[in-house]
């Protein structure tokens, strides 16, 4: 028998964008599921099949999975455990492969969130519905979260569980939705889970106590101990809802290098930390908040010494106050800022700079028809994201000028 391994999910374009003052553009979250591709991680929480104006976006970014563009990552999409919300998922996305579905358990939701609609076992009998709806819909893969599943007594949340496996789920999301776990609480909880239950774990924690990446590390540890693997939420830069998720790029820091972690608990191979500086630096541009300067990794201080006994320590071998090696992040190459003229590519635009850009980008065009078609995309893209794009998205944008369409229209 294999022995159990970590995955990642990331749940950027899913619990990211539902934090107060972020948002993120269709384009900008399709190059987060491109960068997360090329970074190894193993499935994308890419949005909501439900909302009408996320439709384009999911379908179009399905499209680039058929098209090799998506060639790893699963794209899973969240919504809320009821058989009526899976039957619009699948008539608005129907090429939805992968979802979670979502109700809350603890004691606290069901008596001052569901107000009497809902009891312990409803809330089965409609999560386990909706299972077995999204089965027969064609779903290839279904995680059942449990909301608030740390305030939720452990005997519920194990019949619960114990009924999502009958449905067929494949994972149960544990959810620490208020953070209020300790590094010592999951592990207890979700090792007794795991035992009972023998289904893969998720886990979803959230940084109100500040110890997301340690809560998120320890549950995943206890579903290995249990002999399952374990699936840890992330989200890029720690962002999400109120004080955050777990930053992605720590997550896998702590599984690499953590003393007691990194020589029993095995992270998918599949993940490229190289990727982590391209990614982390696409994120803060779209969010628009800077990466704090002591964030692990890729904060502009993690591989700085001022300190007379640091910097001389460091010199003389970078072990001596360096954990892991900044090339390892993709970090090390210069970055060249032009200071003298510069083209750039705007929703004013003309065809003459537009074609400047592009050549420096060493993108070469058909004829005008075909360049002037790919202008009019560049040009309703910066309204659409806002801001000035980066050279990764004009590229996109002129190798899929059909699916950038669609990305940027809302269905009806």
């Amino acid at each position: 028998m294999a022995k159990p391994k970590i995955y990642l999910i990331d749940v950027t374009n899913r619990d990211g964008v539902q934090t107060s003052r972020i948002c993120l553009s269709k384009l900008q979250k399709t190059m987060i599921n491109l960068y997360l591709n090329e970074m190894g991680v193993f499935q994308s929480e890419f949005g909501f099949p439900i909302t009408h104006h996320e439709t384009n976006y999911l379908n179009a970014n399905l499209e680039l999975v058929k098209k090799g563009a998506l060639s790893s990552i699963r794209l899973g999409g969240w919504l809320r455990a009821t058989k009526e919300d899976v039957k619009l998922a699948f008539k608005l996305v129907p090429g939805l492969e992968h979802l979670n579905l979502s109700i809350s358990t603890s004691d606290q939701m069901i008596i001052h969130k569901f107000k009497g609609k809902l009891d312990h076992a409803s809330i089965i009998g409609e999560m386990t519905e909706a299972v077995k709806e999204a089965l027969k819909s064609g779903a290839k893969s279904v995680g059942v979260n449990a909301e608030d599943a740390s305030r939720t007594s452990i005997g519920y949340l194990i019949e619960f569980a114990q009924a999502a496996k009958r449905a067929g789920a494949d994972r149960i999301r544990y959810c620490d939705t208020l953070g209020c776990d300790s590094p010592f609480s999951i592990y207890e909880r979700i090792k007794e889970l795991a035992e009972a239950v023998q289904l893969p774990i998720e886990i979803h924690c959230h940084n109100d106590l500040g110890m997301v990446v340690g809560i998120s590390v320890c549950g995943a540890m206890a579903a290995n101990d249990a002999g399952v693997d374990a699936y840890i939420n992330t989200c890029l830069n720690g962002m999400g809802e109120r004080a955050g998720n777990a930053d992605l790029v720590a997550v896998i820091l702590a599984i690499k290098y953590a003393n007691g972690i990194k020589d029993k608990y095995i992270l998918d191979e599949r993940v490229d930390l190289k990727i982590a500086w391209k990614i982390c630096k696409y994120a803060s541009y779209a969010f628009g908040i800077p990466i704090p300067i002591n964030q692990p990794g890729v904060g502009s201080n993690a591989f700085a010494h001022e300190s007379g006994i640091h910097a001389d320590g460091a010199l003389k071998d970078r072990r001596n106050y360096e954990l892991y090696d900044y090339e390892e992040l993709g970090r090390g190459e210069p970055e060249i800022i032009e200071t003298g003229r510069k083209i750039t590519v705007g929703e004013y635009s003309g065809i003459k700079g537009f074609r400047n850009v592009y050549d420096k980008l060493e993108i070469v065009f058909h004829d005008d028809k075909e360049a002037a078609e790919i202008l009019e995309l560049a040009r309703y893209a910066n309204v659409h994201n806002q801001k000035p794009l980066v050279d990764d998205e004009l590229k996109f944008i002129a190798k899929y000028p059909d699916i950038a369409r669609k990305i940027f229209t809302m269905a009806v």
